[in-house]
């Protein structure tokens, strides 16, 4: 029943010319990394009020519309999802968890990943206290799985997911993960990547800049831009024309 109610209302707002912005935004033409998806033209505001509104749906709920073909539907399902996560118990932290793994086919860009994988897979690798071992094993190890996923949006995942590492000061397993990925062949890998290195220098610089000297001749230009937003304009310079 409240999966019919919360669907029901988010199709009842949905906005023409919003959701034609948003599918060139979003880049779903034939060939973009957002094809096929299907918008409705729905403010992330008004998305978040109904998140607060329907707070007590259940997990079961959020899975059905996790797998809408409607991107603001599945937006809704994972903030509900990470709402829900931040005041859950620890067993209903590994449904969230384990439901959010089972249904990466349907987290498919770039803000459905951005506003909910550290969130919810960072935070539950934390808290469970995976050693790095644990976590970057070749033989199963559940972030070293999703970096070489072939999957564009499981190795955004994995990035994003350090961010709540970069937070904690924890930052052996983020490099490791931002070294595999430095022949990743998509933009918005790149970026991402240069996104968290800039979040780890901002927490250790000289950690930072060791990394990018390290591989400076092999690292994607658009992933250093990223890496080196804050530094001054001297040393962006420097690093840009391999001066360092």
């Amino acid at each position: 029943m409240t999966y019919t109610i919360i669907k029901d209302e988010l199709l009842a707002l949905a906005n023409e010319r919003i959701a034609e912005h948003s599918s060139g935004y979003f880049k779903t033409a034939e060939g973009e990394y957002g094809y096929g998806d299907q918008f409705l033209g729905i403010r992330m505001p008004v998305i978040r009020q109904l998140v607060k509104k329907y707070i007590d749906a259940d997990l079961n709920t959020l899975k059905k519309l996790l797998r809408s073909e409607y991107h603001e539907i599945r937006l809704f399902s994972l903030i509900s999802m990470v709402s829900r996560f931040n005041k859950a118990k620890e067993e209903t932290r590994q449904e969230i968890y384990d439901m959010y793994l089972d249904n990466t086919q349907n987290i498919n860009n770039w803000d459905l990943v951005d506003s909910s994988a550290h969130y919810i897979v960072g935070q539950h690798l934390l808290n469970r206290g995976f050693t790095d071992k644990e976590l970057m094993n070749k033989s199963g190890g559940i972030l070293y799985k999703l970096v070489t996923s072939s999957s564009l949006w499981e190795r955004r995942i994995a990035v994003l997911a350090t961010f709540q590492f970069i937070r904690n000061k924890k930052f052996d397993v983020p490099l490791q993960i931002y070294e595999i990925l430095l022949e990743d062949k998509e933009d918005l890998i790149h970026k991402s990547v240069g996104w968290m290195l800039r979040e780890l220098g901002k927490r250790d610089k000289a950690l930072e800049e060791k990394f990018l000297k390290k591989h400076l001749n092999k690292i994607p230009r658009t992933m250093l831009r990223y890496a080196i937003e804050k530094f001054s304009k001297e040393e962006r310079q420097q690093y840009l024309k391999g001066t360092i």
